[in-house]
This record gives C-alpha cells, sequence and structure tokens, in this order.
C-alpha cells in the first residue's frame, strides 16, 4: 500500500451538502491515517466548515469549485455546461492524478457521463456498471448494476458479468466466483426475452456460471456475482434499504418498551450494535462505477455524515487494492480487451444469433 491515498470528495453533492460531507470527511480522516482528501466546493460556503479540519493539518486540501451540479440536472447539460463544478473538479482531480480515486453523493446519472467521458473506459466495456458487495450470512456478494444503466441488451449484461467476475476475483478473494442471473424464478421457462437472451450467453461462456437467482437468494449468498439490469437493481437497492432501516428501528424500539426490555438492552447494547452495523446501510454507503478508468465511488444522495465517511473509506480500500488494473488483468485474461463491437460480433457469430 503506498505511504498515502489520495481521494478526491465532491463536498458540495448531495442533499445533505456540505454539512454531511463535512462531517463525512472528518470520520473518514480519523479512521484511516494515510488518507488525504482534496476538498471540492465552494470555498465561501464550505470556510465556517473548515475548522472542523484543524487536526488534520497536511492531510487535506480545500479546492474552489465555483458551480454544483444540481440532482435534477440532465447529465447531457451537466457535461457542457458543469466544467467548473465540485463534481467535475473532483472527477479531473483523477485524471490528472492529483487523486486516487474520486467520490461523490450527487446527481448519478450526471457523475455517470462525467466521468465515462473524462476518464474513458476500460478496454472492451461498453458501459460501466454501479457496483457493490452485498452483505450474506458466508460474508458479500457482488451485485450489478445497481442504477448506472436503467435500459440494458443481453451484451450489456453479459459484461456486467464479465466485470462481476473480476471485481470478485479481487474483493471477494475467489478464484472462481459464481455467477447468477437475477430472474423471477429459477425455471429456464420465466423471464424476460432479456433474460432468457443473457441466459444463454452466459450458460456458453466461460464463467462459472449457475443459472437464475431470485431477489431473496441474494440475501442467502446463494452465489458469488448477481447479474441485474440497472433499474431493477437500483430500486432492488433502495426497496431493501427500506427494509433493513424498518428492522432496525422496529429491533431498537422493542428494547424501550419497558422497564425490562429497557434493562434487557442495556445489557444487549453493544452486541446489538456491532451486529447491526453490518447491515445498517449508513455503513455499507459507497458503490464504485465499474468500467470506467479510474476508481469512482457514488455515494447516496440522502447520505448523511456516517454514510459519507463509508463511501470515502470504499474509495480508499479500492485505490489501495490498485482494483482498476487488477480488473485489467482479469478482464485481458478473458480476452475481454477487444472492442465492445468486436466482443459482440464474436459472440453472434459463435452462437448463431442473428443481427
Amino acid at each position: 500500500m503506498p505511504d498515502r491515498i489520495i481521494v478526491s470528495l465532491d463536498m458540495m453533492g448531495g442533499s445533505n451538502a456540505p454539512g454531511c460531507t463535512v462531517e463525512g470527511a472528518v470520520i473518514a480522516l480519523k479512521k484511516n491515517p494515510k488518507l488525504h482528501l482534496l476538498l471540492h466546493g465552494d470555498s465561501d460556503i464550505l470556510s465556517p466548515f473548515m475548522q472542523q479540519f484543524a487536526p488534520f493539518a497536511g492531510r487535506y486540501e480545500l479546492l474552489h469549485a465555483a458551480t454544483v451540479v444540481a440532482d435534477d440536472e440532465q447529465p447531457v447539460r451537466a457535461l457542457k455546461y458543469g466544467k467548473e463544478s465540485s463534481m467535475r473538479k473532483t472527477i479531473d482531480s483523477v485524471k490528472s492524478g492529483a487523486a486516487h480515486a474520486c467520490v461523490s453523493s450527487g446527481n448519478t446519472g450526471a457523475l455517470m457521463v462525467m466521468a465515462k467521458m473524462v476518464l474513458g473506459d476500460l478496454p472492451g466495456i461498453k458501459r460501466p456498471a454501479i457496483i457493490a458487495a452485498l452483505p450474506n450470512p458466508h460474508g458479500k456478494s457482488v451485485v450489478l448494476d445497481l442504477g448506472a444503466n436503467t435500459e440494458c441488451d443481453e451484451f450489456n449484461l453479459f459484461q456486467f458479468a464479465l466485470m462481476g467476475n473480476a471485481y470478485a476475483k479481487i474483493i471477494l478473494n475467489k478464484a472462481s466466483p459464481t455467477v447468477g442471473l437475477l430472474n423471477v424464478g429459477v425455471e429456464s421457462i420465466k423471464g424476460t426475452s432479456l433474460q432468457k437472451k443473457t441466459h444463454e450467453l452466459l450458460t456458453n461462456s466461460d464463467l462459472n456460471y449457475k443459472g437464475y437467482v431470485e431477489g431473496c437468494d441474494i440475501a442467502k449468498g446463494v452465489v458469488d456475482v448477481v447479474v441485474i439490469d440497472g433499474f431493477t437493481g437500483n430500486v432492488m437497492l433502495k426497496f431493501g434499504e427500506g427494509i433493513i432501516k424498518l428492522v432496525i428501528d422496529i429491533v431498537r424500539s422493542s428494547f424501550k418498551t419497558n422497564f425490562m426490555t429497557k434493562m434487557a438492552g442495556l445489557v444487549m447494547r453493544k452486541y446489538l450494535r456491532s451486529s447491526l452495523a453490518t447491515i445498517d446501510p449508513k455503513s455499507l454507503n459507497g458503490a464504485m462505477f465499474v468500467g470506467v478508468n479510474g476508481v469512482v465511488v457514488k455515494s447516496h444522495g440522502s447520505s448523511d455524515g456516517l454514510a459519507v465517511s463509508s463511501a470515502v473509506s470504499v474509495a480508499y480500500e479500492l485505490a489501495a487494492q490498485d482494483i482498476n488494473q487488477e480488473i485489467k488483468s482479469e478482464l485481458k485474461a478473458m480476452h475481454a480487451e477487444s472492442s465492445a463491437q468486436l466482443l459482440v460480433e464474436k459472440i453472434k457469430k459463435t452462437f448463431g444469433m442473428g443481427s
């Protein structure tokens, strides 16, 4: 690991910025001694908060960004007019080599387009995807796409499987990760034409493909990699986070009903805190745009300070592992270095599919 890992942080992105990003940055600096931060945002707005960084002199730098990408701004417009925005400056720092990774809680579509245009794609990859490792009883499962691509074809999903497989080898330390395709059932007759076409490609690939999996199988850890289109993946993720928050609230409130439960709560508090933290969305926040030629981590738009710090820690760990170089090597080994079009034509020709 390098002596220091530099993460570039969009201080103005997200509905709770800049208060939550300041809080998150401070928590992350306390947690990771080798972490250095480039803080991008309006210096006039951020100036009153900077005293909170006093204990970390030499480990951060405030860089002025004149504008902010709005949450409802169209990605193409953000790309055209947002060159001086905190989001764009955050990505530019990765492009220039000033930072090893970047984090933003801002507009997902704008972040995706900017990252793709500024940093470019990994060789052979047509569409980047949002990827994260989600907890299960056996450890974690890698899931993608969690919202970068709302419309996908079978070749997009096939490439997601390739990237997910490479990511799982590194993050989960699995020599041959098992791969599953999310569907409404495990039977071969179920699913739309998208699932069936993708299933055929994956069945005939060199991946350790186990077939269809259902939504409940993700939490069970049935496979190491779950492939989903971005629309379904994002809905699934947010619904799951809502359920987890509900469960945590129910557990906590159950220890406040009477004197006996309050006493039990005092006894169990330490154990509950550590157990619930393993599934708390705040502690799990931060997902990488896999397929982009640089480490770009998306943080939830509604993130609070703890969630922002989690996203920064994810970027820190991914940069420390030189994740993109590792993924490039894995994809090259699987002959994914050719252009997306050549890959598509090869698949069509191999499996006798029409144009």
